[in-house]
């Protein structure tokens, strides 16, 4: 993507409306940001009884967002300023989804159309990363709070600037539109060097999920840290729980098809994922062959009969984050516990973090934790 034209480059204009201009993008960018959290945090405390609050809290933000859209659309923008102005618009447009969709679910019935309401934000942080190359702001919202405060990675990625190191670098895409399955979606460094092995990290979805949305679940930490990320969509409608060996292989391939073009640190591979990704990250990684050097399941379903499928010394070889809600309400807590018996009997080296206030939501705090178990508290390669 060519880089977006700034506001005073625009020929022929006024310098009071290329100040207009400017301070059109500066007052949009906290809100819509803000927004973009907010819905995280409505996604992380999800449940039934907290809906309402979740609900009402949203208001303020959106009133926020709403006034300063306002503004924006209340400019004058010339076609040259398109590749600056759809990517606000278009995230813009998904968050107000969300929100519309959130608004309706405000009754102790509407989780799951609360769940669905949710599916809008990573699409608009789809739109709007783009823009993370040349607006500050922008790329300091995807980055961990590690990132945030390395002076050298931003001084790094503000030089990548808009990936030119070529089109195989930043957010991208293989067979993996929302009505696809079996693809994935990937990100690589934008300051990616092939003489570097970069880490990996491999993120399963939740059942009925998509790879491409749970993509920006990890994103922060990938680009944060100079890790690699891949986030596969199952081959199904969720992964193959009951013949692991068949999306296990689509992994596998996945893999060594991005090995093929990027540097790879194969000794290093984290295999993590939410409810169904999660229980299906346990029957890939622990299986025979199995490439990953980590587990880390979140929210997931696990009997301790499966040890029984699994493989003794990839269990006493890899080492597993344990993650669950104790107010869980698919996956009760005391299924974790038993999981997490029961593996540590096994021989398994278990670290287990029991959340007192997550239910069956994805803790995005908890990855900044994962990471730093993963990679030790690096940084960017």
């Amino acid at each position: 993507m060519a880089a977006p034209e700034t506001p005073e480059d625009l020929p022929g204009d006024s310098p009071e409306l290329v100040e207009q201009r400017i301070d059109a993008v500066v007052a949009v960018l906290p809100p819509l940001l803000q927004a973009l959290d907010a819905l995280t945090h409505v996604g992380r405390h999800l449940h039934p009884a907290r809906l309402r609050d979740l609900v009402a809290g949203l208001k303020s933000v959106e009133s926020e967002l709403a006034a300063a859209l306002e503004d924006f659309r209340g400019i004058s923008w010339p076609p040259q300023s398109a590749a600056l102005v759809q990517p606000i618009e278009a995230a813009a447009e998904q968050v107000g989804q969300s929100f519309a969709g959130l608004a309706a679910a405000d009754h102790p019935e509407g989780l799951m159309q609360a769940y669905r309401a949710l599916r809008f934000a990573p699409r608009a942080a789809e739109a709007l990363y783009p823009l993370a190359g040349h607006l500050g702001p922008v790329s300091m919202f995807f980055l961990d709070q590690a990132g945030r405060a390395d002076e050298e990675l931003r001084q790094r990625l503000a030089a990548a600037g808009d990936s030119p190191g070529g089109p195989d670098l930043g957010v991208m895409h293989a067979d993996n539109a929302k009505h696809q399955r079996g693809g994935f979606s990937l990100y690589v460094p934008e300051y990616y060097d092939p003489q570097t092995a970069y880490p990996v990290i491999v993120a399963l979805h939740g059942g009925a999920g998509h790879g491409r949305a749970f993509l920006w679940t990890w994103l922060k930490q990938a680009r944060s840290r100079g890790a690699i990320l891949i986030s596969p969509t199952a081959r199904g409608g969720t992964w193959s729980l009951m013949q692991p060996e068949v999306d296990a292989a689509n992994i596998a391939a996945i893999l060594d098809h991005v090995g093929s073009r990027w540097n790879l640190d194969r000794g290093r591979i984290l295999l993590t994922g939410m409810s169904d990704g999660g229980t299906f990250a346990y029957l890939a990684g622990l299986m025979a062959g199995a490439s990953c050097s980590h587990l880390a399941p979140i929210s997931a379903s696990f009997q301790p009969m499966l040890l029984e499928f699994l493989d003794r010394r990839r269990l006493a070889e890899v080492p597993i984050y344990l993650t669950h809600g104790a107010e869980d309400w698919m996956f009760p807590i005391d299924m974790a516990r038993t999981a997490n018996a029961a593996l540590t009997a096994a021989g398994a080296q278990v670290e287990y973090r029991e959340i007192a206030d997550l239910s069956h939501a994805y803790p995005s705090e908890e990855n900044d934790r994962i990471v730093e178990w993963f990679l030790g508290r690096e940084t960017a390669a």
